[in-house]
């Protein structure tokens, strides 16, 4: 397997990291815009793990605005699977360049939504996904896989729900994908600032669009941003969080491979945080569409979204300044395999001062990206196999979940999930 990684911010960087510690990849090629970002992520992979570890990993320059260009690297390096760790805004080209090339793909998130022009907040119009899925079967024909939303919401929360579906339960009522942390960010003199843990152009576009909810019987729908407020109790410390619905891939993945009455996302955001996203969206700055602005070289045309995400700190940047832990997880309810009303909640966190301690790298790019990495190595093993546009419910749930928690010293990546179980109302 050769991996032509596309993007060395916060996720790839930690992707590249988490993979220098396994084995089952021949070539890992780290490409950027920005080449020197990519060797800086192989110099610290040096560093850590020495000069053999780091001749498995080559830098390139890369613009993965260009399908061609994606095309051209992943040629020149005799790519087998094209990793996508950039913003969604990418997926296109990057989705294109890596069929045009002959390789499998993998993304974290996946083509962008458009609203419905008349009725945003009671029907969809073009969904997440919609743009790849229309192709799946050029996909499928050319005997090539597009594994989607294969982060960690995306991803990981997919897996849960698979497992869910195949083992826990004999059938599903709701699966509700919920996110929360309690995440601090400090300045230098130990005031608490306003930085996402994530990327805010992406944050921007996930919950300022119309959320979307399925139900058997209805399909997708739309609702108004931050509805259905509710207060979800994560586990390891982390404690209750008030979570809203936001447009996320899991309700538009999870209805295609598993049974269920319903499947929604909500996101624990925080009243200061929705606050800052409403104000965004009032005075314009959300918006992707370019503006002429002067500057001290004449006009220019900048996107205000771009303006907004160069204004705020990278977020590859925050974990020395950032303490806490973040949960993703899927809470399931339904009838369980006995027949008996079931409620659980299946999570992994992640631990900032250990990721930080580990990996140099904060604890949400660090859980988004560990998922591709374990997904890509079953997919090296013959474990998970496939053709076409596939999301993670598409694939064995319990071989990911057993490679995922297994021991390090075993040949597992040694991070443990939980399963908590509680008394249906």
């Amino acid at each position: 397997m050769r991996i032509l990684l596309v993007g060395a911010g916060g996720v790839g960087d930690a992707f590249a990291k988490i993979a220098a510690t396994r084995s089952f990849y021949e070539l890992v090629v780290v490409s950027d815009y920005d080449e020197a970002r990519a060797e800086r992520t192989v110099a610290w992979i040096a560093a850590k793990h020495g000069a053999d570890v780091a001749a498995r990993f080559a830098t390139s320059a890369i613009d993965a605005s260009d399908a061609e260009s994606v095309a051209s690297v992943a040629r020149a390096h005799g790519a087998t699977h094209v990793m996508n760790a950039v913003e969604p805004k990418f997926v296109p080209t990057i989705f294109s360049g890596a069929f045009a090339a002959g390789a499998d793909y993998l993304d974290m998130a996946m083509s962008l939504s458009e609203r419905h022009p008349t009725a945003p907040y009671s029907e969809t119009g073009v969904k997440l996904g919609d743009g790849q899925f229309a192709v799946a079967g050029d996909w499928e024909d050319a005997g090539r896989l597009a594994l989607v939303g294969m982060g960690v919401e995306p991803g990981l929360s997919d897996v849960f729900a698979r497992y869910a579906a195949d083992t826990l339960f004999s059938s599903i009522d709701e699966l509700g994908t919920r996110d929360g942390a309690n995440l601090v960010v400090r300045d230098a003199d130990g005031n608490e600032i306003f930085a996402p843990s994530f990327s805010i152009w992406t944050t921007i576009e996930e919950c300022l669009n119309p959320p979307v909810i399925w139900e058997k019987g209805r399909g997708w729908f739309t609702t108004p941003a931050f509805s259905e407020p509710e207060v979800f109790d994560f586990p390891e410390g982390i404690g209750p969080v008030e979570c809203v619905n936001v447009e996320h891939e899991e309700v538009l993945l999870m209805p295609r491979w598993i049974d269920a009455n319903r499947v929604t996302f909500k996101y624990g955001l925080g009243a200061e945080f929705i606050g800052i996203l409403q104000t965004l969206h009032q005075l314009g700055l959300d918006s992707t569409t370019p503006l002429r602005v002067r500057s001290a070289n004449g006009p220019v045309e900048v996107s205000p979204r771009d303006v907004v995400a160069a204004a705020l700190p990278d977020p590859a940047t925050l974990g020395p300044q950032m303490t806490g832990k973040t949960c993703a997880g899927v809470w399931v309810t339904g009838m369980g395999k006995d027949g008996a009303p079931r409620e659980v909640y299946l999570y992994h966190v992640s631990d900032n001062e250990w990721t930080m301690a580990e990996y140099e790298s904060q604890c949400v790019v660090w859980q988004t990206a560990l998922n591709p990495v374990i997904a890509l190595e079953l997919l090296a093993t013959g474990a998970w196999s496939g053709a076409g546009v596939l999301g993670p419910e598409a694939f064995d749930a319990s071989a990911y979940l057993e490679l995922m928690a297994k021991p390090q010293a075993d040949g597992g990546y040694g991070q443990s999930w939980g399963l908590r179980e509680t008394t249906p109302a």
